[in-house]
């Protein structure tokens, strides 16, 4: 622990204190919209948009290696808001076929993006998007991240009694003037861009746990919504500065040590409670 405090507070290990801090900043995106995705089960909805997006990066390599230069990030937003549009007309206008239409979405992305991966000059690994480096964030990424964590949370505040009320009765919703299916698109679109900001810096697979395993420990104890997210965001905290120390001092991948912290401490909550019932 002494070994990693020393290396945050020396000048020249700036990318640890990068990662420090985008640990804080996406552990309020993930602790908001992974309460949210938790409740309304929409964490297969979320999967699929985020492994959608990687058909968007790999197209944005390979117009960038023949035609003129595109940020890759730029095609991953596009991919994922037009999946998240599309998830979210198909839920509403025709649930019966909203698994098979998410699994087609899962799968075609991520085949589109390995195929033109595979098709652009040079060498594009899919494993640097899948799994991401946390310690390569830079200052401009900060901002980013500290942008959306200020709109997520202007929104959740804004809107958050007509959140709270479309996620736990829809019907009720309805009857109160609430409009739940654009609630529900506004909160596709904010997860679809919130996935696509937070996998270029910590990738996909890690994406898809901390908007689900965070919420799922914080879901034991609230009672609430509100109290969901803020301890949602707490126990995102935990596991991303755990990750960060763990995969530091080992030596490790810290996407992996984070997300295999945060399972155990779910599967252990888990146990836990099946015990306490019995």
């Amino acid at each position: 622990m002494r070994s990693f405090i020393e290396a945050l507070i020396n000048p020249a290990f700036p990318f640890l204190r990068n990662a420090l801090i985008a640990g804080f900043l996406s552990s309020l995106l993930f602790g908001v919209i992974g309460s949210v995705v938790t409740v309304r089960r929409i964490g297969s909805l979320a999967g699929a948009v985020s492994h959608a997006v990687l058909g968007g990066i790999g197209l944005a390599l390979f117009l960038s290696s023949r035609f003129f230069p595109i940020p890759p990030i730029l095609g991953a937003l596009v991919f994922a808001l037009l999946s998240a549009l599309v998830i979210g007309l198909v839920t509403i206008k025709a649930k019966q076929r909203e698994d098979t239409v998410i699994s087609a979405i899962w799968v075609i992305g991520m085949s589109l993006g390995i195929l033109f991966m595979a098709k652009t000059p040079g060498y594009a690994d899919p494993s640097t998007w899948l799994f991401g480096n946390i310690l390569l964030i830079s200052n401009r990424d900060l901002i980013f991240l500290a942008v959306l964590d200020v709109i997520v949370m202007v929104l959740a505040w804004r809107f958050y009694a007509q959140i709270e009320a479309s996620s736990f009765d829809e019907e009720f919703a309805r009857t109160r003037g609430v409009s739940v299916e654009k609630i529900f698109l506004l909160l596709l679109g904010l997860t679809a861009v919130a996935v696509v900001l937070l996998q270029t810096f910590v990738g996909i697979v890690m994406v898809i746990a901390m908007l689900t395993l965070p919420a799922g420990c914080a879901g034991v104890f609230s009672r609430s919504l509100g109290g969901m997210m803020i301890s949602s965001c707490f126990f995102s905290v935990l596991f991303s500065v755990s990750g960060l120390i763990t995969g530091w001092f080992f030596d490790l991948p810290i996407g992996a040590m984070t997300v295999i912290i945060a399972g155990t401490v779910f599967l252990g909550f888990s146990v836990s409670s099946v015990i306490r019932k019995k």
